[in-house]
């Protein structure tokens, strides 16, 4: 899939990047999406760079509140002078929880930008990058214990192959979890240089993409990424009040899936053969507005390459 691009950001995407953190992605079809009310309380669960939460900001009255979720503590740095905008420091699959604890039980709108920001690529230590030399770490919440080396380490084959597989979509997904705990007996995976080195062998195609789709796959691990999308899906419908939007931006197929099936069915899975009777068939709990993904126009192809392989979709709680 061309959604490894967006790892590939890598590659090309920091040296774009005017914030120093994250340039924002679909900024004003985003926000546009979620039909700002000046009153009304919003959730930017992707805080990151804070870009998505300064515009929503800005069409905000003075009685307006908003809730800036991010897992990452770095995210905290870029937190505007404002005291409409609460920081909520926990993954977003805490959504319901959070906000409980600052009395809200509904909001206006949601949104979530699902790629990983420019900073943690650019962040050598972080080991997000194929760039950089580093531990193996890929922790987007640095309190957690699970890293990309515990994976490498530690995993047995199939459940190497099936990651690399699912996650990463890589060619030759069973060689390399072979290779990897073949290796690894002798060979610390430690660090990306290490890592790379022991494993150039079954490198196929140009190595810097393959590096990216393997990465990829370890990230997606690490994080639980799919499944705390999935956790934080099935909270929106009973958070958004009557009229209240969510937006979410995807960068590759899985995770596009999942929100395009959840928008669609109210299922975050690929829905079973229908029932031609329509007996059993759940009635969707959003109405779609957007038919077709929303993508990144020629301009700001240009002025920022990871925004090629975003996809941003909205619906509504009717």
């Amino acid at each position: 899939m061309s959604d490894q691009d967006n790892h590939s950001a890598d590659l090309s995407a920091a040296s774009g990047n005017d914030a120093g953190y994250h340039v924002p992605v679909l900024l004003q079809e985003t926000v546009d999406g979620l039909n700002v009310l000046p009153d009304g309380i919003y959730v930017d669960c992707t805080f990151g760079g804070g870009g998505h939460s300064r515009e929503i900001l800005k069409r905000l009255g003075p009685n307006g509140r908003l809730f800036g979720f991010d897992q990452d503590a770095d995210a905290k740095r870029n937190l505007p002078d404002d005291g409409r905008l609460v920081f909520v420091p926990h993954n977003f699959r805490h959504l319901q929880r959070f906000l409980r604890v600052h009395k809200i039980t509904q909001v206006n709108g949601i949104l979530a930008d699902l790629g990983v920001s420019s900073h943690q690529f650019d962040e050598a230590d972080r080991g997000f990058s194929i760039r950089f030399e580093g531990d193996m770490d890929m922790r987007m919440d640095m309190r957690q214990e699970l890293t990309a080396y515990e994976v490498v380490d530690t995993y047995d084959e199939q459940r190497l192959h099936k990651l690399f597989e699912q996650y990463g979509e890589v060619t030759n997904s069973k060689t390399l979890a072979k290779t990897i705990v073949q290796v690894r007996k002798h060979v610390s995976l430690k660090t990306i240089s290490n890592f790379k080195q022991a494993l150039h062998s079954v490198v196929k195609g140009n190595p810097n993409k393959y590096f990216a789709q393997v990465f990829q796959a370890l990230r997606i691990e690490v994080n639980d990424e799919l499944g705390a999308l999935k956790d934080m899906l099935q909270q929106i419908p009973s958070l958004l009040a009557p009229g209240g939007r969510a937006a979410i931006i995807t960068f590759h197929s899985l995770e596009d899936r999942i929100v395009k099936n959840y928008f669609r069915k109210g299922d975050t899975e690929e829905a079973a053969e229908a029932d031609p009777f329509g007996r059993n068939v759940p009635e969707a709990p959003l109405k779609v507005i957007t038919k077709k993904p929303i993508t990144a126009g020629q301009d700001e192809l240009k002025r920022n390459p990871r925004s090629r392989s975003a996809k941003l979709r909205v619906a509504e709680k009717a």
